[in-house]
């Protein structure tokens, strides 16, 4: 089998003296879409907060064949690792195509870039009658495919995106989701952070169950949506 695009192992997080994260480990293939479910508080951002290098951790972590130890975030997005943090992340005081470029400020493929932004604009027309207004005057639903298309058009390998639906009204979710469905085709790995754990699962290949900073369930994503006892206790529906 080959080297998996993504190895977590061992990873533990602290806040103090509180142990968030509990000795994690998994691996993601290049092209797997998989998911973190569990309840709030269960770790799940604290471990994608880790693996991406924004939140001090212990363990190993590796990428691409190579150690995440001392890479520092330009590394991670040179190598294609890129992620949308719960909160969008987008430059709320730059406007809508400022912050599309910034997506693709590696890249040296700039009529590539043009095309790709204008097709945004076509699928999105909200985003394109507002590209020149700021960003941080969006509502939350166009802020977060904001920061879903500007996390593309840096052509990630791998995309980790932390609770993207949030907040947002079901017309939005669904547009969301929507895109996040178009990644398989565009051969980009997932990692998913999601409170909707339902549709996390129903997205995605594999998943890993997270309860009190560790991992206690990994299979298939269509078995656990059939698995009673998940459904219960972490998709919150009752048995018939």
């Amino acid at each position: 089998m080959a080297e998996p695009l993504l190895r977590v192992s061992g990873l533990s997080v602290h806040y103090g003296g509180i142990q968030a994260v509990r000795e994690v480990s998994f691996v993601l293939h290049e092209g797997e879409q998989a998911t973190l479910i569990g309840a709030n508080g269960a770790g799940k951002s604290s471990t994608v907060r880790a693996i991406t290098g924004l939140q001090p951790c212990g363990g190993e972590r590796v990428f691409a064949g190579r150690s995440m130890a001392k890479q520092k975030p330009e590394d991670l997005l040179r190598a294609g690792l890129v992620m949308v943090p719960e909160g969008r992340g987008i430059f709320a005081r730059m406007t809508v195509m400022e912050n599309l470029q910034m997506g693709a400020w590696l890249r040296r493929d700039a009529p590539a870039v043009r095309r790709e932004i204008d097709d945004i604009f076509v699928r999105f027309p909200r985003l394109g009658e507002r590209q020149h207004q700021l960003a941080g005057l969006l509502s939350g639903g166009e802020q977060q495919l904001l920061a879903l298309n500007r996390a593309l058009l840096s052509r990630p390998r791998l995309l980790i995106l932390d609770e993207p639906s949030m907040g947002l009204a079901p017309l939005m979710v669904e547009n969301i989701f929507n895109l996040i469905a178009t990644l398989r085709e565009r051969g980009v790995s997932l990692l998913l952070i999601e409170q909707n754990a339902r549709l996390a699962l129903e997205v995605t290949d594999n998943a890993w169950v997270m309860d009190s900073g560790s991992i206690v369930h990994h299979g298939d994503s269509r078995a656990l949506l059939a698995d009673d006892s998940i459904a219960q206790i972490y998709l919150g529906e009752v048995p018939v």
